[in-house]
């Protein structure tokens, strides 16, 4: 029998336990709402199991996670966890989901099977579709978003998925000063029902944003310290009065007015891409390991004190960094395969003051029997206490 002094020592380490365990996890799901997400592509042939992803993901508490695709593998290996799953139809695929009964198998396929499980909330349909020179494209967009939309009414997941579509800031036929931020005339005729849409189903309006595309095309015009969020004189649009020391902040401001001069203002604006290379060709001004840290570094810091722009003070910024690994397959110039936080192998390119991340070596199993990331830790850290347990009993 064990003698009380064991009995005291055996119900201390319990508690400890528990309150570690409730104190982890406490802190983890407060960590939910953070406006840092992160951009997990991949167009490559060299990177890790999602498994291994899943944890490293969680060590530097990203949880927020926008995929180009609705990968399986990727959503299994997320089971259990608290992240949460921007989910994505390809640009091919914008016909074929025009069709009503195409949506709702498609959704059937990809959404209904792992959403108990992974928190699988919003759907993009198509990137970048109306400034690319595809009419007929264009035109399949907003009928897609509609029968994706009404597929997921039908088998009640509207409550828990939403649907929108990613821009680039090619959209925009004016952006300065913010204020007088405007779409581009001939694209009124797919944006004004976009917009009209996105109100109705109280979604938001996605954009894909770089402010390393400016300063390259025009270094000795644009101040590197006003596009790396360094100390500068910034820019006070002349309209408002509002000051800008950042570029990012001044364009998303600009989509803004672009939208009021369309009629609304209850839509939100999320910057659904945004990062810097780390490496470039000859002619890619700027695309520095030191430039790609410090945009990375100082955007991180100003979204994690929850920073919103001065046109939108109220409205903090929600931000998916662009992206989690260099991705040595995707085609165009050499910024294209440089845009990763991480390499390959889990050694960060930079460090932009996340906390200390690692991938391990091991495999969990992604299967639908695989054992979640968060039993993983908490098998470990039950064992461990246990074990001192044993010692002193």
């Amino acid at each position: 029998m064990a003698s009380p002094h064991s009995l005291l020592f055996t119900n201390l380490l319990l508690f400890l336990l528990f309150s570690f365990l409730s104190g982890t996890l406490s802190q983890y799901s407060q960590t939910q709402g953070q406006g840092v997400g992160i951009n997990y592509g991949q167009i490559a042939n060299n990177l890790p199991s999602p498994s291994r992803v899943a944890i490293l993901l969680q060590s530097i508490q990203i949880n927020r996670v926008k995929l180009y695709d609705a990968d399986p593998n990727v959503l299994l290996a997320f089971a259990n966890s608290n992240v949460e799953f921007i989910i994505g139809l390809g640009n091919g695929d914008l016909q074929s989901m025009t069709n009503p009964s195409n949506a709702q198998n498609w959704i059937q396929t990809h959404v209904q099977p792992y959403i108990s499980q992974t928190k699988i909330t919003c759907i993009t349909v198509g990137n970048e579709i109306l400034t690319g020179d595809d009419t007929q494209l264009m035109s399949y967009l907003l009928p897609a978003m509609k029968s994706v939309y009404s597929a997921l009414q039908t088998l009640g997941l509207s409550n828990q998925v939403t649907v929108t579509t990613a821009h680039s800031t090619g959209i925009l036929g004016n952006s300065y000063p913010p204020s007088s931020g405007s779409f581009q005339p001939q694209l009124a005729q797919y944006i004004q029902p976009l917009l009209n849409f996105h109100s109705q189903i109280n979604s938001p309006f996605l954009i894909n944003a770089y402010p390393f595309f400016a300063y390259k095309d025009d270094p000795t015009q644009i101040s590197l310290d006003y596009v790396l969020f360094r100390p500068n004189q910034g820019m006070t649009d002349s309209a408002t009065g509002l000051h800008y020391d950042n570029m990012l902040y001044a364009q998303l401001d600009a989509v803004y007015a672009a939208i009021k001069l369309m009629g609304h203002t209850d839509i939100e604006v999320q910057v659904s891409e945004t990062g810097w290379p780390s490496k470039g060709d000859a002619n890619e001004y700027g695309a520095t390991v030191a430039n790609a840290g410090a945009y990375n570094g100082n955007l991180v810091k100003r979204i994690m004190r929850n920073e919103a722009t001065p046109g939108k003070p109220n409205v903090p910024i929600q931000v998916y960094v662009f992206a989690l690994f260099n991705e040595n397959l995707k085609p165009g110039p050499t910024s294209e395969r440089n845009y990763g936080l991480y390499y390959p192998n889990g050694t960060p390119v930079y460090d932009i003051g996340l906390q200390k991340s690692y991938l391990p070596q091991f495999y969990i199993s992604s299967g639908t029997q695989g054992t979640s990331i968060r039993e993983l830790y908490t098998i470990g850290l039950l064992w461990s206490f246990l074990t001192i347990l044993m010692m002193h009993i």
